[in-house]
């Protein structure tokens, strides 16, 4: 009785033994799998937002060729032609009739004035502007003087409607 119950006892470890293998083998290549389609998916994610990335700076001078070669051609940096013409157009917000660029006369004490600027090619920038209560949007034609100086000139320009809430 005695050597009957050693052996159901060893048959019974030993299966305990097989099926616990197993079930950890599987576990670990289920792991190594899920692993591997999560990393996948990061890199797709990763590709996607690369490629939304370069879409969203396709229209920037940074990116443009054409336009550092024009840059390079008449002897400027666009590195610091950037920030040149960026402060020379935000300058224009101090006037006290507002930012002369926006086409929009002020209104009371709320005058218009340039948030945001982005630098498209070699002559043309966008940029956004608003009184606190109406937004709009400009595209401005810019141009490098012999001295650095900056001069603008206002191609068109959309106010949004207000909204009501």
């Amino acid at each position: 009785m005695k050597k009957q119950l050693f052996l159901y006892l060893f048959i019974l470890s030993a299966l305990l033994n097989v099926f616990t293998y197993s079930y950890f083998t599987r576990k670990e290549a289920f792991e190594k799998k899920q692993q591997a389609s999560t990393s996948s998916s990061a890199k797709d994610s990763l590709n996607v937002l690369y490629n939304q990335l370069v879409e969203a700076n396709y229209f920037a001078l940074e990116n443009n060729d054409n336009a550092k070669e024009y840059f390079y051609n008449a002897n400027l940096d666009y590195t610091k032609i950037i920030p040149l013409v960026k402060n020379a157009l935000i300058d224009y917000n101090g006037s006290p009739k507002g930012n002369p660029y926006t086409d929009q006369a002020a209104d009371g004490e709320k005058k218009f004035s340039i948030n945001k600027i982005k630098l498209l090619n070699h002559r043309w920038l966008i940029a956004d502007y608003s009184n606190g209560e109406l937004w709009g949007e400009a595209l401005i034609k810019y141009f490098i003087n012999k001295d650095q100086t900056v001069s603008f000139e206002t191609i068109q320009t959309y106010l949004y409607p207000k909204q009501i809430e």
